[in-house]
Formats: C-alpha cells, structure tokens, sequence
C-alpha cells in the first residue's frame, strides 16, 4: 500500500485559522482514550483536568498566573520565528530576568521605593537580553547556531541561578533550603484579586502583546524581518539587513522572557529559588505556533496551555496520576497541530499496491 502527499495549489485560509481548533479536540479525544487506558472514568478524568481546576475564582487566578509568562516567552519568540530566527533558550533568559530583577531587589532590600518594581521589570527585560544577546554576537560573529547556543545557555543560567541560592544569595534564616530571603513588599507585585494569587502581571502581558500587535502590523522593521523570514534572497536583493533581523529577533525573545522571569519572582514566588520556571520558556515554542504567530492567536493558546498545568496538578491530587501528564497532553497538542499543517499544505493520494516486478528466465539465461 502506497499513499503519496501531493502539494495543495491553494491551502485553505480556513483550515489553516482552525488547525489549532482541531488540534485541541484531537488532544482532548486523545487524552480520553490515555485515561481509559491507564483505568480512569474518561468522563469523571475529564472534568478533573479540564473544568475542576477553574470552576472557582481562586482557579481562574491560578489560570491567568500560568497564562502570564507563557503569553510574554511566547510573544518575543514569535517575533523572532517570524524572521526564521530559532530562538530555543526562552527559558533561559527567563532565568537571568529572574536573577537579574531578584538580584536588584535583594541589594536594595527594604528600603526601596516605589520606583523599585518598575527598576525590577527593566533589570529583568535587560538581563533577558543580554542572555540572548550573547547567542546573537555568536551568531554574527561566528554563524554559530542560535538554536543550540540559546539552548546550552539554558541550563547554563540555571546552574547560575543553583550557585546564587545554594552560596552567596542563600537566606541565613531559610533552615539551609536553596532560596534567597523573602523580598520586600515594594519588590512585590500587586495583588488584583483578594483571596486569589491573581497580580499586575496578567495586565502586563496583554499590553506588551498589544505592542507586538502595533510592531507586527505597523512597523516597517517588522515587515522587513517577515520579508527575511519568508524570502531571504529576496530580502538580500532590497538590501535588509540580516545582522539587525538576528539581533531584533533574539532580543525581542530574550526581553519578553526575562520580563517574565523577574514577574514570576516578584508575584507569584516572592523570592529566588533553585526552580523559578516548571518549563515556561519551552512550553512557549508551542503556544507561539498554536497562536500561528498572532499575539492575538498567543493570548488565547497561553490560557490554553495554562489549562494544561493546573489540570495536572489537579488530576495529581484527585485521580493519583503522575505531574508527567502535563507534557504528554503538550506533546499531543503539538503533534496533532503539526499533523493538521501537514494535511492543509498537502493531500494524501491513494496510489495503489506497487506489484513486485519477475523477470522470466530468458533462452540467453539458459
């Protein structure tokens, strides 16, 4: 049996806006198939993952904070893969905005003002684009690639971020656990919700998306990368450069990242540990292409993702299941989604049994 992909003359506009749609059903049906195998009512695993975990306001808050760095990692990478720069290490730079932000308002310590917060966001965008500044030197300067090179320096920022909290940052009243002292109530984000964990993050996020919109959209910068990114040659022939493409989109990745970094330590954390991120910056990657690279489409994929996180510690609790359960429905969401673009860009032929050829012996054989 021979089945031959063929190129689609004209994909439709349609399909290719509801893939992410399908993709979602396919998961879900996909996972109700995983929890009747592992011996768990798919109906009662169902609810468990998907309606338990925000059927109170306290949810919907635990919601939007996973929502929060999911939406600002995915929002910088998108601007970078639109230019076909790979930017891997999101998770990373979400490390060194965390130190870098942590680290400010750990020297400045109680005394600091009201203008410590706003000093935290930017150390922490900065710090995020000075780690992703150092794969883009390398990238320029050596053509090395971005997407091992941001990917190295991940866990390079995470053993950083080990030595801070195990040595010189460690807290001298935390019974030797690796974390830093609490942070000052001016280093806090605000709360938005009383009774909930829900901070300012969750309008920080929309509005640096809000921005991406107007940069995509209007920017004459933004369409010269998206030229890179769909015709290099042609891109080469108007005389765009590719250094500022590869800089732009690396430290437009490694700003939103770190602001993420430096929002979860000041709003959802309250101080620097050995772990600041369950993956947030991996996780990404998916929301990113889920949300087809429309800050739009990765506002509603980051809830989407963040669904699937809070879903798995619930079903930890309520039904015993591994917190792996969480990488296998993003697993399944992205390979569904990849599955979905493979059958808009082509079409499966039928092409029939291919019959073995036998060659009759011949009087010269003889």
């Amino acid at each position: 049996m021979l089945v031959k992909l063929e190129r689609r003359a004209h994909p439709s506009r349609v399909m290719v806006a509801g893939a992410p749609l399908a993709a979602a059903v396919l998961t879900i049906l996909g996972g109700s198939v995983l929890f009747a195998a592992l011996g768990h009512d798919p109906v009662l695993a169902f609810h468990a993952f998907f309606i338990a975990p925000v059927s109170d306001l306290y949810g919907l808050g635990e919601l939007s904070l996973k929502a929060t760095p999911l939406m600002l990692c995915a929002i910088g990478l998108a601007i970078g893969f639109r230019a076909n720069v790979w930017n891997i290490g999101a998770e990373g730079q979400l490390i060194a905005g965390a130190i870098c932000g942590g680290g400010l308002a750990l020297y400045v310590g109680p005394s600091g003002g009201a203008l410590l917060l706003p000093a935290m966001l930017v150390a922490g965008a900065l710090g995020g684009m000075a780690w992703a500044g150092l794969a883009a030197f390398l990238r320029v300067r050596f053509n090395a690639n971005e997407i091992l090179v941001t990917l190295m320096l991940t866990y390079i920022a995470g053993l950083f971020l080990s030595y801070l909290v195990y040595g010189p940052w460690r807290s001298p009243t935390g019974f030797n656990w690796p974390e830093s002292s609490d942070l000052a109530d001016a280093a806090r984000m605000p709360r938005l919700l009383a009774g909930t964990r829900l901070n300012l993050g969750i309008v920080i996020a929309p509005a640096v998306a809000l921005l991406a919109w107007i940069f995509l959209a209007r920017s004459y910068l933004a369409y010269s990368m998206e030229v890179g990114g769909l015709a290099p040659k042609a891109a080469r022939y108007a005389g765009f450069s590719q250094r500022r493409m590869i800089w732009l989109g690396l430290l437009a990745g490694g700003a939103t990242a770190g602001l993420a970094g430096v929002i979860e330590v000041s709003g959802t954390i309250g101080k620097l540990r050995e772990v600041v991120s369950p993956g947030y910056g991996f996780a990404a990657i998916i929301v990113a292409y889920i949300g087809r690279l429309h800050p739009i489409g990765i506002i509603l994929a980051s809830f989407m993702m963040a669904l699937f996180y809070i879903g798995g510690e619930q079903v930890k609790v309520t039904l015993g299941l591994p917190s792996a359960i969480t990488g296998v429905f993003q697993g399944m969401l992205l390979f569904f989604l990849l599955m979905s673009d493979l059958l808009i860009a082509y079409r499966p032929r039928w092409t029939g049994m291919r019959r073995a050829s036998v060659r009759r012996p011949s009087d010269a054989d003889a």
